[in-house]
């Protein structure tokens, strides 16, 4: 595999989840987003809040440390909301709206892709913190987005599942 392909291939995957995700969530009214239904722990809005956070983690912070414009990117009241380890809250009150959520979405998702191109083999082959899959390395960091999108988007499929929703697939 050569070094561009390793890196479109993370790019492909990347983008192939966030559609998929976005699919599960497009014709959602707002007020399914903040639902919990009996048996679950979470809601669509901290599950799509959270893919922000972790997109930014592991897509931009990771690859190219904490940039000035990343608090307008990401404002920390966000980041904190969803962070790995926050607890979803039933208090709607607490949340941005879901367009609110989206729009961050859409900006830590845009910024990605337009930084994600220029990166070297040298730069995907330097070490990066946890979490990482497949390996300890910036490469492994932009795997390990694309397959935490999915598994997150799963528990959205799951939670549409649980308020009778119909699955898109």
């Amino acid at each position: 595999m050569t070094d561009s392909s390793r890196l479109d291939m993370a790019i492909g995957q990347i983008e192939f989840a966030r559609r998929y995700m976005l699919q599960l969530v497009a014709e959602l009214p707002e007020d399914d987003w903040f639902r919990t239904p009996d048996g679950a722990t979470t809601h669509v809005a901290w599950q799509v809040g959270h893919l922000a956070v972790a997109e930014y983690g592991l897509c931009l912070f990771r690859m190219r440390g904490r940039q000035d414009g990343d608090a307008e990117l990401l404002p920390s009241s966000f980041r904190k909301q969803f962070s790995k380890g926050s607890q979803p809250s039933g208090d709607r009150s607490r949340y941005p709206a879901p367009r609110e959520i989206r729009e961050i979405l859409d900006q830590v998702h845009s910024q990605a892709m337009r930084e994600l191109p220029g990166y070297s083999a040298a730069d995907l082959d330097q070490p990066a913190e946890e979490p990482y899959a497949v390996w300890p390395t910036k490469l492994g960091a932009l795997i390990f987005c694309s397959m935490h999108e999915m598994m997150h988007a799963g528990q959205i499929g799951l939670l549409r599942r649980l308020m009778g929703i119909s699955p898109i697939r």
